[in-house]
């Protein structure tokens, strides 16, 4: 049942196709749950959009209800077909759909076997596991969603950024798009904080100022790049961040910011379930990044972005995949080894043994 449904629009990716990486999971019994405590999230909110009201269907016989979670923002967009077509009534399977603004919403509900299905961070997903939380990754579905965005032409390469100034927003200090700046940046003979001047600032007063100028140089995440990028002509992307994680890692390693989780007593006991799913998930991701007028629509009318044109100008940066199996163990591995060096908290203490991968 290896699907690999690779719908990128970018070689983005911070998909990371690693057979080894560094530290072994050392979690021996009796060892102290890490705290579920999820870094910021990987995209910054342009508008806040209130969750939709879904209103289940009725499952028969014919359509199994399983329950499914997706955030808001890139983790979600890629399912934007697939909750549509399940409103119709035309899924194999009857989701019975939460659509979460924050992890927060939905973390509490994944522990306690409320969840059957979750689209979340990667990192989240690691540290759920490691709070003993029954649950396996068995899909990536979010690549690289970070760019770095100039007002001038300057900037062609991480090298470049020696001797500038680049703003971040605040809220991903201490997470994960810090952790891979600062890989990024020391992979080319960089040092964060001395040859590059990190400015943490509010995201909102970052993409005032990308916007109007006043501003030279920042790093965003989708939407929120999208939208600078939309209202100020003279900015342009400079960087790719997944592209520069490519340029860098030797073990085939990408850079990875979403999954798809699932309660592994259920994973066990209904393959040919969690099969359909993923076929269909997969067709749902084929979908949006071929038709990105249509799912535009889509991803706003079940808020997952705030509006349209965002949403169908994000598309082709959001990097949505679908990619099971080993290739999704092998992927991800060295982007937790990165994670685990630069902070162990962040993927809750350990990095993820064997068992945390669903491989049938």
């Amino acid at each position: 049942m290896k699907k690999k449904c690779l719908a990128l629009t970018l070689a983005l990716a911070l998909v990371l196709a690693l057979a080894g990486c560094g530290p072994q999971n050392p979690q021996a019994s009796g060892s102290p749950s890490p705290s579920v405590s999820p870094s910021p999230s990987e995209t910054v909110e342009v508008t806040p959009t209130p969750s939709p009201e879904v209103t289940p269907t009725e499952p028969t016989a014919d359509r199994p209800q399983v329950s499914l979670a997706v955030l808001s923002g890139p983790t979600g967009m890629g399912a934007a077909k697939l909750l549509s077509d399940n409103d119709a009534g035309t899924t194999a399977l009857d989701y019975d759909v939460t659509i979460a603004a924050s992890p927060d919403e939905i973390t509490g509900k994944i522990i306690n076997g409320d969840l059957t299905i979750a689209a979340i961070s990667t990192n989240l997903a690691a540290t759920l596991y490691n709070k003993d939380a029954g649950i396996q990754m068995v899909a990536l579905n979010t690549l690289g969603v970070l760019y770095i965005l100039e007002n001038g032409d300057s900037v062609q390469s991480m090298a470049d950024l020696a001797g500038k100034t680049l703003y971040a927003p605040a809220n991903t200090k201490g997470s994960n798009p810090e952790y891979v700046l600062n890989y990024l940046l020391e992979q080319n003979g960089l040092t964060p904080g001395e040859d590059v001047t990190i400015e943490w600032a509010p995201a909102e007063e970052i993409t005032t100022g990308m916007a109007d100028g006043s501003m030279s140089l920042c790093m965003l995440p989708v939407p929120a790049a999208t939208s600078v990028l939309m209202q100020n002509q003279s900015t342009r992307q400079a960087l790719d961040l997944t592209e520069e994680w490519d340029k860098v890692t030797t073990d085939n390693s990408v850079l990875t910011m979403g999954c798809l989780v699932v309660q592994a007593d259920w994973a066990q006991e209904n393959p040919d379930l969690l099969n359909t799913f993923l076929e269909e998930y997969a067709a749902s991701i084929d979908y949006v990044t071929s038709n990105p007028d249509a799912a535009a629509e889509l991803i706003t009318q079940y808020g997952i972005t705030p509006k349209a044109a965002i949403a169908k100008a994000a598309i082709p940066q959001a990097n949505m995949v679908c990619i099971t199996g080993k290739d999704m163990m092998e992927g991800i591995q060295g982007y937790f080894d990165v994670l685990w060096q630069a902070d162990p908290t962040s993927i809750g203490g350990y990095i993820p043994d064997d068992a945390f991968y669903y491989i049938p």
